[in-house]
């Protein structure tokens, strides 16, 4: 996939330190946290930015809100409609049902039940579909277009960035209290919203921090298209347990922002995620799912050296289904 001729407006810092100021006494301010005893087995000092602790369980909430709190009161009524495997599928209904909107919410059916849940629980109408037969964005504008909704992006959208982007303006802060620096900071990426919001507030204040995205093996269209310089899209030969880190490529804002301020991304398999998992859990006591935990993974694998560095990563998520975690926990050392 080629990059468009010409990208479309895209976000500022000035947009993220404005999305700050629409979520500020909404979201949270999540703990950045570490472990002396992790630090000193890995020769630097890891700090984990907890955003399993944020509402809905995920950084996802802080974009939706900064999207869906901005409607008209006539596109309020109408409703919203995104369509996600779970994160983004939550922070979306618990969004709209602060902001007294309707909300429509395509997920695959094999998506975690946890996740499924919760979004109904949080009132919105899910409409499962099969995610290896079916379009989730044609079914998504399908919704809009018939129903008269507002599509509310999983990530190429400017609020959804901005709205992302607040993690790394809190990470900048509490990096400050501490009197740290960060060498690097990392993050999941899918289709790119959180780690391109991220890269925005980094660069402005540490321009020479290094901000790296991380993926899942064979999932790793984002480290492909920078290395590129044209959007690439992953060959979907590759299997992964982390549900929320799929999207076949990145968006044309997001690659637009990315491109710009992003080092060389960086990937993790399903077994050095399992371990990730683990070692979160025993040094942090901090729960994370599987797509959230492989920018901690891709600094345990090494991919990202911590030794004789101040690294922080973002936990993405915590939305996990009880058993496979504690299958996970049960079977997997920490590092």
């Amino acid at each position: 996939m080629n990059a468009p001729t010409k990208l479309p407006p895209l976000p500022t810092i000035a947009d993220v330190e404005d999305a700050a100021r629409q979520l500020r006494g909404v979201a949270v301010r999540t703990p950045l946290l570490e472990s002396p005893l992790l630090n000193e087995k890995l020769g630097g000092r890891l700090l984990v930015k907890a955003e399993p602790l944020q509402l809905t369980g995920s950084f996802k909430f802080r974009g939706a809100y900064n999207r869906i709190s901005r409607l008209s009161p006539e596109e309020k009524k109408r409703g919203v409609v995104a369509f996600s495997s779970g994160n983004h599928a939550q922070g979306t209904a618990y969004a709209a049902k602060i902001c007294g909107t309707p909300a429509v919410i395509v997920m695959p059916a094999d998506a975690p039940a946890i996740k499924i849940a919760n979004t109904r629980a949080y009132g919105a109408e899910v409409v499962l579909y099969d995610r290896y037969k079916e379009s989730r964005e044609e079914i998504g504008n399908r919704y809009a277009r018939d129903r008269g909704m507002t599509l509310v992006p999983p990530f190429d959208d400017p609020y959804i960035i901005s709205g992302q982007g607040t993690v790394g303006l809190e990470i900048l802060a509490q990096c400050a209290e501490r009197d740290v620096t960060p060498d690097a900071v990392l993050a999941p990426a899918s289709g790119g919203g959180l780690i391109s919001g991220i890269a925005l507030a980094i660069k402005s204040r540490l321009p020479d921090c290094q901000v790296h995205c991380a993926e899942p093996d064979k999932f790793d269209d984002i480290a492909q298209s920078l290395r590129s310089g044209q959007i690439q899209s992953h060959d979907g030969s590759g299997k992964t347990f982390c549900d929320a880190l799929m999207a076949p490529h990145p968006g044309d804002i997001t690659f637009g922002v990315m491109s710009a301020n992003l080092a060389p991304g960086v990937t993790a398999t399903d077994a050095e995620v399992e371990t990730a998992i683990a070692t979160a859990f025993h040094y942090l006591k901090l729960v994370i799912e599987p797509g959230g935990a492989v920018a901690l993974a891709s600094v345990l694998n090494g991919k990202v050296p911590c030794a004789n560095r101040t690294i922080v990563v973002v936990a993405s998520g915590g939305n996990v289904d009880s058993a496979l975690y504690s299958a996970i926990i049960g079977r997997t050392s920490p590092v």
